[in-house]
């Protein structure tokens, strides 16, 4: 029965009633609010099912409080959430319909939605502004989901197909019951997130483990930037910041002198947050910022609790870390089930003590975390894993390209993105490479440096060489 989450939530909203529970730009509900609202939503949702089996309801959207009644109402109608990235385009957007067999999606009405939405369902506001629309059937046979997957959750993936990760009821609930335990989660509590809900980042620390103990949760609207965080700090009283390291990189540049008053914590992951930004941010607003490290397909598995050493923190509760020269390995009690849309996939990952090979390279000092490197191929660009392969092959299929290579270097900021060495023809431009790589990926996967040369530099052996790669980045004519 996939009522886990549903009375866990059912329990919150009830218990902290008179709460302020979300926010966002444009009002706030409390609890008791909240739960009215969700429970109008979900049952105009179960008039949309024409089937025996649940729902399968995708959420394509930016963070709103409409997004947490979406995503409430669908747990209340017995209905399988799937926490749809908004950054993915048309084209991984009908992969996902078309590998999950979704029936409804959940969006902005400026979503482009319009190569996988069959017709748009009325309602009487129960979303807000979110529109409903039917999704477009396939001919293909839907997989079937396990019997106790409650939510799911998408990883960058590759040639375009993002990998859905099912979770149980349970594993969803204990990711939010070890957070809010591990770090300290109490009700007094006002959480700004900046981070996208259906990233493990804000999902796990910032959705139901924020309500478990009845603290506030504020969003924002828009592009994450310095001074919009500012702003959203000063207007909330936001005692925990919860961004990725970019974020906090652009809060240095801008040097603020107010905002971080009542800030106690920030939270950064996804991808290694360099020493001296870490520190630098504290030097100027006196916050200290925890690192956490977690995996899309385990959830949240270290958080640094002092904030002031360099490495990742200590296992969070529930979860068993072995760092060993072969790689990390992870058990937690958080762990997805599988890939509904790669059969056998994430089994491979998984050993036969049960332990999930999460592909980073690192060890333990003192019981710490230090992150070394990766294990695999799949390069770590503002906490989404791409392919880097994947973005060579789509390169390749442009017109006047001869070969290209993608790996990961670093902007002008220092922070991490993903750059191309792209041997052309006379003719090609660096802007008709990204307009061609938009039409088939996501903006985070289109390339933040583009280098075109003549051939593709190589070593001894043939092979690209990534040394001479990297070194003609710092070429002044870079494109």
């Amino acid at each position: 029965m996939r009522t886990v989450l549903a009375d866990a939530f059912t329990d919150v909203l009830a218990r902290h009633g008179d709460r302020v529970a979300v926010t966002d730009a444009d009002g706030l509900l409390g609890y008791a609010e909240l739960a009215d609202r969700a429970r109008a939503a979900a049952d105009r949702l179960t008039r949309y099912n024409l089937g025996d089996e649940p729902l399968r309801v995708g959420l394509y959207a930016t963070n709103s409080v409409e997004y947490v009644v979406a995503y409430l109402a669908t747990l209340f109608a017995g209905a399988v959430p799937f926490l749809t990235d908004s950054a993915f385009g048309p084209f991984e957007l009908s992969r996902i319909t078309e590998d999950c067999g979704l029936d409804l999606l959940i969006h902005a009405p400026s979503a482009d939605v319009r190569a996988v939405a069959d017709e748009t369902l009325t309602d009487d506001g129960e979303f807000g502004y979110l529109t409903v629309s039917r999704v477009r059937r396939h001919d293909a046979p839907r997989p079937r989901l396990l019997d106790d997957t409650e939510v799911c959750r998408f990883t960058s993936g590759s040639t375009g197909r993002p990998n859905c990760i099912e979770f149980s009821g349970a594993a969803v609930s204990a990711a939010a019951a070890n957070w809010a335990k591990g770090t300290g989660l109490s009700a007094e509590d006002r959480i700004a997130c900046f981070a996208a809900l259906s990233n493990g980042l804000a999902f796990n620390t910032s959705l139901l483990a924020a309500f478990l103990p009845g603290a506030a949760l504020h969003l924002s609207h828009g592009l994450p930037t310095a001074s919009r965080v500012v702003r959203l700090l000063e207007s909330t009283a936001a005692t925990r910041l919860v961004a990725f390291p970019a974020l906090y990189e652009s809060i240095v540049r801008r040097s603020p002198k107010e905002g971080f008053a009542a800030v106690r914590t920030a939270i950064s992951s996804g991808a290694p947050l360099r020493d001296a930004v870490r520190e630098e941010f504290t030097r100027l607003t006196g916050v200290p910022v925890h690192n956490y490290y977690g995996v899309a397909e385990t959830g949240p598995l270290t958080y640094a609790a002092d904030g002031a050493g360099s490495g990742l923190g200590a296992p969070l509760p529930g979860v068993h870390l072995l760092a060993e020269e072969q790689g990390i390995r992870v058990k937690s009690e958080s762990m997805g089930s599988r890939y509904l849309n790669a059969p056998g996939l994430f089994e491979k990952r998984v050993d036969a003590e049960g332990y999930y090979h999460t592909g980073d390279q690192g060890h333990l000092v003192d019981g710490t975390l230090h992150l070394t490197g990766r294990t695999s191929r799949l390069v770590n660009v503002g906490g989404r894993k791409i392919d880097p392969i994947e973005i060579a092959d789509v390169l390749r299929t442009a017109s006047g390209v001869l070969d290209a290579v993608a790996f990961e270097a670093e902007n002008q900021h220092g922070e991490p993105t993903l750059a191309a060495v792209v041997a052309v023809e006379p003719g090609v431009t660096a802007q008709s490479l990204r307009t061609h790589c938009a039409a088939t990926l996501p903006s985070f996967k289109v390339p933040g440096i583009l280098r075109l040369v003549d051939r593709i530099p190589a070593n001894s052996i043939g092979k690209p060489s990534i040394e001479r790669l990297r070194r003609l980045l710092s070429d002044p004519e870079t494109n």
